[in-house]
């Protein structure tokens, strides 16, 4: 099995930034990514094939509802945490981490903030522990940066509420137990669905041949005449700003997630040009070289730092939807140039699955376009700042 040789960069020592909790949960998901992940995904991302084995220790280690209170089966952590969590998943690839995040804040996240009393004990604990995993029903196969224009309705039948439509691009899927479903009533309002395995007319058929988030498992949602129990309706809050909430704090995961893949990126290609020489010394003495990594470790200090003021915003409850937005655009788009540049520095050794590299640019070749697109977060910004609406 590879041997994961990671050594994290804290070029401004962010690490003093963090309290003594914050560093011994971050450890905590360090080691397991060293000890359990790094020596099978390459495997599993060759083979396309999700490692379910790993699931019980995701929960171990607070990745199943890691703000979500001890009461309901969560680890009751802070922000912080939960994006440090979010940053050492993804550091081990951004398929797991996305299992993680999905779970938390957008399965977990809406029953607990968005449900019933009875609903939160009866779904988190088991959530929580990784007995159940959960999905998010929001995406479809019409509309992706449009939510609002989705198909998927129900009406009310008296005693239940009756489902139709279909969901794409949907994390766990396949596996899933419970979805949270947005669809719309006969009026037009959006609510959250409860929808679970073995309801009648509930089918979850995988998304294959990805050459993306390979070891994560995507599939489709598809209700034909579902019939819900209206106690599987999220009473608490309706209207498309119920779901768009949820991605708030999924989205804030993956500002974090996205500087681990960079770390790794980085770290990879650090180590090997200081070993691998050409012309009679170490690559990395050459100037070019030099300028990759240099620009490498800049990038992610600046995006260590924009995640750690919002992860303070975030625990304060100040942080805004458009400042989330920002941290995810920036940190992706970051990861992604710096995935490339450091398949550059390895050479032809860059694609091969001997080094986590190319699997990480393909990763986030999705992240870039999942909740929330690279060009959406940029006039989600510009609305912010100007006022002035350009999705209109």
């Amino acid at each position: 099995m590879k041997t994961d040789l990671f050594q994290a960069p804290d070029y401004y020592s962010v690490d003093d930034l963090l309290s003594e909790e914050h560093k011994l949960v971050r450890n905590a998901a360090r080691d397991w990514v060293k000890r359990s992940l790094s020596p099978v995904i390459e495997e599993y991302a060759q083979k396309s094939e999700f490692p379910t084995q790993l699931v019980q220790g995701l929960a171990e280690v607070g990745a199943f509802g890691s703000y979500i209170p001890t009461e309901y089966g969560g680890a009751g952590l802070d922000q912080i945490s939960y994006g440090l969590i979010m940053q050492e998943l993804e550091r081990g690839d951004s398929g797991i981490r996305s299992t993680a995040s999905v779970q938390t804040s957008l399965v977990m996240g809406p029953i607990y903030n968005y449900g019933t009393e009875a609903q939160r004990k009866k779904y988190l604990p088991k959530l929580a522990s990784g007995e159940w995993i959960g999905s998010f029903g929001l995406t479809e196969p019409n509309h992706g940066s449009n939510p609002g224009g989705m198909e998927t309705k129900f009406k009310d039948m008296g005693d239940h509420y009756l489902l139709n439509g279909s969901k794409m691009w949907i994390s766990n899927a396949p596996i899933c137990n419970v979805a949270v479903v947005w669809a719309k009533d006969e009026t037009g309002r959006v609510h959250g669905l409860l929808v679970e395995r073995g309801m009648e007319g509930f089918s979850t058929p995988e998304t294959k041949n990805k050459w993306s988030l390979r070891a994560s498992i995507t599939g489709e949602l598809i209700f034909d005449n579902v019939k819900v129990p209206k106690e599987n309706l999220l009473p608490n809050k309706s209207g498309l700003g119920a779901p768009l909430k949820c991605l708030d704090h999924a989205r804030y995961g993956i500002a974090w997630g996205a500087i681990g893949a960079a770390m790794d990126c980085y770290d990879t290609a650090l180590r090997y040009a200081k070993e691998r020489t050409q012309f009679g010394r170490p690559i990395g003495q050459f100037q070019l070289q030099q300028k990759k990594l240099a620009e490498m470790i800049t990038e992610i200090t600046k995006a260590q730092l924009l995640s750690w003021r919002l992860g303070v915003l975030k625990n304060e409850e100040k942080a805004t939807s458009a400042q989330i937005s920002m941290a995810k655009r920036n940190n992706v788009d970051m990861a992604l140039k710096i995935a490339r540049e450091a398949r550059q520095v390895l050479g032809a050794m860059g694609i091969s699955g001997e080094y986590s590299i190319m699997r990480h640019a393909m990763n986030l070749e999705s992240v870039i376009t999942y909740e929330g697109t690279h060009d959406v977060h940029l006039l989600i910004t510009g609305l912010d700042i100007t006022g002035l609406n350009a999705f209109k």
